[in-house]
Protein backbone atom coordinates (compact mmCIF):
# COMPACT_ATOMS: atom_id res chain seq x y z
CA UNK A 1 0.00 0.00 0.00
CA UNK A 2 2.75 2.20 0.61
CA UNK A 3 4.47 2.07 -2.59
CA UNK A 4 1.36 2.77 -4.88
CA UNK A 5 0.82 6.04 -2.06
CA UNK A 6 4.68 6.70 -3.42
CA UNK A 7 3.68 6.09 -6.78
CA UNK A 8 0.77 8.52 -6.64
CA UNK A 9 2.99 11.06 -5.18
CA UNK A 10 5.48 10.77 -7.84
CA UNK A 11 3.34 10.50 -11.02
CA UNK A 12 2.24 14.27 -11.45
CA UNK A 13 6.27 15.19 -11.00
CA UNK A 14 7.16 12.88 -12.93
CA UNK A 15 4.35 13.09 -15.71
CA UNK A 16 5.55 17.03 -15.82
CA UNK A 17 9.47 15.91 -16.59
CA UNK A 18 8.81 14.04 -19.46
CA UNK A 19 8.02 15.73 -22.96
CA UNK A 20 8.15 14.34 -26.26
CA UNK A 21 11.32 15.81 -28.71
CA UNK A 22 9.98 14.49 -32.25
CA UNK A 23 10.87 15.22 -35.87
CA UNK A 24 10.18 14.05 -39.71
CA UNK A 25 12.83 12.79 -42.19
CA UNK A 26 10.49 15.11 -44.63
CA UNK A 27 7.90 17.12 -44.04
CA UNK A 28 6.70 18.13 -47.26
CA UNK A 29 5.56 15.87 -50.16
CA UNK A 30 4.85 16.66 -53.81
CA UNK A 31 2.72 15.50 -55.78
CA UNK A 32 3.60 15.15 -59.82
CA UNK A 33 2.81 12.75 -62.47
CA UNK A 34 5.37 9.92 -61.61
CA UNK A 35 4.68 10.07 -57.43
CA UNK A 36 3.90 6.59 -56.78
CA UNK A 37 3.54 7.18 -52.82
CA UNK A 38 5.80 8.22 -49.63
CA UNK A 39 7.47 7.06 -46.68
CA UNK A 40 8.11 8.93 -43.57
CA UNK A 41 10.77 8.21 -40.82
CA UNK A 42 8.47 9.98 -37.52
CA UNK A 43 11.70 9.65 -34.63
CA UNK A 44 11.90 11.28 -31.23
CA UNK A 45 13.07 11.24 -27.50
CA UNK A 46 11.24 11.34 -24.34
CA UNK A 47 13.28 14.73 -22.73
CA UNK A 48 13.42 14.57 -18.40
CA UNK A 49 14.30 17.33 -16.47
CA UNK A 50 15.00 14.71 -14.16
CA UNK A 51 15.76 11.24 -13.43
CA UNK A 52 12.04 8.92 -13.89
CA UNK A 53 12.12 7.84 -10.64
CA UNK A 54 9.59 5.52 -11.69
CA UNK A 55 9.50 1.66 -12.24
CA UNK A 56 6.16 2.27 -14.69
CA UNK A 57 6.68 1.33 -18.60
CA UNK A 58 6.05 4.38 -20.63
CA UNK A 59 4.57 4.01 -24.57
CA UNK A 60 4.35 6.20 -27.40
CA UNK A 61 1.37 6.45 -29.58
CA UNK A 62 1.63 8.36 -33.20
CA UNK A 63 -1.40 9.27 -35.45
CA UNK A 64 -1.66 10.49 -38.64
CA UNK A 65 -4.20 12.35 -40.10
CA UNK A 66 -4.87 13.71 -43.51
CA UNK A 67 -7.27 16.57 -44.45
CA UNK A 68 -10.92 15.79 -43.29
CA UNK A 69 -14.15 16.11 -45.13
CA UNK A 70 -17.63 15.61 -45.12
CA UNK A 71 -18.58 12.01 -46.75
CA UNK A 72 -22.05 10.32 -47.64
CA UNK A 73 -22.79 7.21 -46.60
CA UNK A 74 -25.23 4.99 -48.62
CA UNK A 75 -26.90 1.94 -47.94
CA UNK A 76 -27.41 -0.73 -50.43
CA UNK A 77 -30.92 -3.19 -50.76
CA UNK A 78 -32.14 -5.45 -52.63
CA UNK A 79 -35.47 -4.31 -53.96
CA UNK A 80 -36.90 -6.69 -56.28
CA UNK A 81 -33.78 -8.08 -57.07
CA UNK A 82 -32.14 -5.14 -58.06
CA UNK A 83 -29.79 -3.52 -55.66
CA UNK A 84 -30.76 0.33 -54.99
CA UNK A 85 -29.28 2.51 -52.71
CA UNK A 86 -32.22 3.36 -49.56
CA UNK A 87 -30.82 4.93 -46.73
CA UNK A 88 -28.13 7.40 -46.29
CA UNK A 89 -25.91 9.66 -43.52
CA UNK A 90 -23.97 12.52 -44.00
CA UNK A 91 -21.03 11.99 -41.80
CA UNK A 92 -19.80 15.30 -40.94
CA UNK A 93 -16.38 14.59 -40.89
CA UNK A 94 -13.76 12.22 -41.82
CA UNK A 95 -9.77 12.35 -42.48
CA UNK A 96 -9.35 11.26 -46.12
CA UNK A 97 -6.18 8.84 -44.61
CA UNK A 98 -5.76 8.17 -40.89
CA UNK A 99 -2.85 5.88 -39.38
CA UNK A 100 -2.57 4.91 -35.71
CA UNK A 101 1.00 3.12 -34.87
CA UNK A 102 1.97 2.37 -30.85
CA UNK A 103 4.46 0.53 -29.10
CA UNK A 104 1.59 -1.76 -27.77
CA UNK A 105 -1.97 -2.77 -28.29
CA UNK A 106 -3.74 0.23 -28.28
CA UNK A 107 -6.47 -0.61 -25.20
CA UNK A 108 -3.33 -1.51 -23.44
CA UNK A 109 -1.67 2.45 -24.13
CA UNK A 110 -4.04 4.28 -23.92
CA UNK A 111 -7.45 4.48 -22.10
CA UNK A 112 -11.46 5.03 -23.33
CA UNK A 113 -11.01 8.24 -21.38
CA UNK A 114 -7.60 9.32 -22.75
CA UNK A 115 -9.14 8.41 -26.16
CA UNK A 116 -12.26 10.34 -25.88
CA UNK A 117 -9.97 13.63 -24.83
CA UNK A 118 -8.23 13.19 -27.34
CA UNK A 119 -9.63 11.40 -29.88
CA UNK A 120 -6.67 9.45 -30.82
CA UNK A 121 -8.60 6.29 -32.82
CA UNK A 122 -10.16 5.93 -35.70
CA UNK A 123 -13.64 5.79 -34.50
CA UNK A 124 -12.45 9.22 -32.24
CA UNK A 125 -11.47 11.18 -35.04
CA UNK A 126 -14.56 10.37 -37.28
CA UNK A 127 -17.13 12.78 -36.22
CA UNK A 128 -21.09 12.22 -37.29
CA UNK A 129 -23.95 14.40 -37.09
CA UNK A 130 -27.27 13.21 -36.11
CA UNK A 131 -29.30 10.36 -38.55
CA UNK A 132 -32.02 11.07 -40.58
CA UNK A 133 -35.65 10.11 -38.82
CA UNK A 134 -35.91 6.92 -39.23
CA UNK A 135 -32.61 5.40 -39.09
CA UNK A 136 -32.31 3.65 -35.97
CA UNK A 137 -28.64 2.04 -36.50
CA UNK A 138 -26.83 5.17 -37.53
CA UNK A 139 -23.41 4.07 -36.12
CA UNK A 140 -23.55 0.58 -38.65
CA UNK A 141 -22.49 3.79 -41.62
CA UNK A 142 -19.82 4.59 -39.54
CA UNK A 143 -18.77 1.39 -39.12
CA UNK A 144 -19.06 0.73 -42.64
CA UNK A 145 -17.15 3.92 -43.62
CA UNK A 146 -14.01 2.32 -41.26
CA UNK A 147 -14.34 -1.16 -42.87
CA UNK A 148 -14.58 0.32 -46.36
CA UNK A 149 -11.47 2.42 -45.69
CA UNK A 150 -9.47 -0.52 -43.89
CA UNK A 151 -9.85 -2.10 -46.49
CA UNK A 152 -8.28 0.28 -48.85
CA UNK A 153 -5.56 0.83 -46.61
CA UNK A 154 -6.27 4.63 -46.06
CA UNK A 155 -6.67 3.44 -42.27
CA UNK A 156 -4.44 1.40 -40.80
CA UNK A 157 -4.06 0.27 -36.80
CA UNK A 158 -0.75 -0.25 -36.58
CA UNK A 159 0.30 -2.04 -32.99
CA UNK A 160 3.97 -3.06 -32.17
CA UNK A 161 5.31 -0.93 -34.65
CA UNK A 162 6.61 2.00 -32.59
CA UNK A 163 10.15 0.61 -31.56
CA UNK A 164 11.21 2.41 -28.10
CA UNK A 165 14.54 1.71 -26.92
CA UNK A 166 15.83 2.40 -23.66
CA UNK A 167 12.25 4.21 -22.74
CA UNK A 168 13.84 7.40 -24.33
CA UNK A 169 14.57 7.09 -28.25
CA UNK A 170 11.40 6.03 -30.33
CA UNK A 171 10.95 5.43 -34.08
CA UNK A 172 8.57 4.41 -37.12
CA UNK A 173 7.47 5.52 -40.51
CA UNK A 174 4.06 5.88 -42.39
CA UNK A 175 3.88 4.61 -45.85
CA UNK A 176 1.51 7.34 -47.81
CA UNK A 177 -0.12 6.02 -50.71
CA UNK A 178 0.13 7.08 -54.19
CA UNK A 179 -3.58 8.61 -54.25
CA UNK A 180 -3.13 11.59 -51.65
CA UNK A 181 -5.77 14.17 -51.04
CA UNK A 182 -3.59 17.51 -51.23
CA UNK A 183 -3.30 19.55 -47.76
CA UNK A 184 -1.88 19.40 -44.63
CA UNK A 185 -1.73 15.90 -42.77
CA UNK A 186 -1.47 16.26 -38.61
CA UNK A 187 0.98 14.04 -36.94
CA UNK A 188 0.40 13.62 -33.23
CA UNK A 189 2.90 11.96 -31.16
CA UNK A 190 1.78 10.88 -27.33
CA UNK A 191 3.44 9.82 -24.61
CA UNK A 192 1.85 7.70 -21.94
CA UNK A 193 1.91 5.19 -18.80
CA UNK A 194 -0.46 3.15 -17.90
CA UNK A 195 -2.80 4.34 -20.17
CA UNK A 196 -2.59 7.83 -19.24
CA UNK A 197 -1.43 10.86 -21.60
CA UNK A 198 1.54 12.90 -19.97
CA UNK A 199 2.43 14.97 -23.14
CA UNK A 200 1.98 15.23 -26.53
CA UNK A 201 3.45 16.84 -29.50
CA UNK A 202 1.70 17.84 -32.61
CA UNK A 203 3.75 18.89 -36.15
CA UNK A 204 2.69 18.51 -39.59
CA UNK A 205 3.26 17.19 -43.28
CA UNK A 206 2.61 19.59 -46.01
CA UNK A 207 1.11 17.71 -49.76
CA UNK A 208 1.00 19.92 -52.67
CA UNK A 209 0.94 19.39 -56.03
CA UNK A 210 3.65 20.77 -58.34
CA UNK A 211 4.21 21.50 -61.60
CA UNK A 212 1.55 20.38 -64.73
CA UNK A 213 -0.71 19.05 -61.97
CA UNK A 214 -0.89 21.74 -60.07
CA UNK A 215 -1.76 24.19 -63.43
CA UNK A 216 -4.06 21.77 -64.34
CA UNK A 217 -5.58 21.43 -60.53
CA UNK A 218 -5.76 25.39 -60.12
CA UNK A 219 -7.47 25.75 -63.48
CA UNK A 220 -10.29 23.61 -62.88
CA UNK A 221 -11.04 25.17 -59.91
CA UNK A 222 -10.81 28.71 -60.42
CA UNK A 223 -11.53 28.80 -64.41
CA UNK A 224 -13.69 25.60 -64.73
CA UNK A 225 -15.21 27.12 -68.42
CA UNK A 226 -11.49 27.20 -69.95
CA UNK A 227 -10.79 23.47 -68.18
CA UNK A 228 -13.70 21.44 -69.92
CA UNK A 229 -12.73 23.88 -73.64
CA UNK A 230 -9.32 22.37 -73.19
CA UNK A 231 -10.14 19.25 -71.86
CA UNK A 232 -12.45 19.16 -74.77
CA UNK A 233 -10.08 19.73 -77.68
CA UNK A 234 -7.19 17.63 -76.02
CA UNK A 235 -9.66 14.76 -76.18
CA UNK A 236 -10.80 14.99 -79.98
CA UNK A 237 -7.16 15.61 -80.89
CA UNK A 238 -6.04 12.56 -79.53
CA UNK A 239 -9.39 11.11 -81.08
CA UNK A 240 -8.39 12.34 -84.57
CA UNK A 241 -4.28 11.48 -84.11
CA UNK A 242 -5.55 7.71 -83.28
CA UNK A 243 -7.68 7.42 -86.36
CA UNK A 244 -4.97 8.75 -88.40
CA UNK A 245 -2.32 6.59 -87.25
CA UNK A 246 -5.22 3.54 -87.48
CA UNK A 247 -5.55 4.97 -91.30
CA UNK A 248 -1.82 4.90 -91.98
CA UNK A 249 -1.16 1.46 -90.69
CA UNK A 250 -4.14 0.06 -92.34
CA UNK A 251 -3.09 1.69 -96.07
Amino acid sequence: MLRWIAILLLFPWAAQSETVVAGLSQNRVSITANFDGSEILIFGAVKREAPDGLDLPIDVIIAVEGPSEPVMVRRKEKWFGIWVNRDAVEVDSAPSFYKVATTGRFDEVLSETEDLRHNVSIERAIRRVDAPQGIMDAERFTEALIRIRKRERVYQERPYTVILSERTLFRSSVALPANLTEGNYKVRIFLTREGNVIDAHETKIYVRKVGLERFLYNLSREQPLLYGIMSLAIAIAAGWLASAVFRYVRS
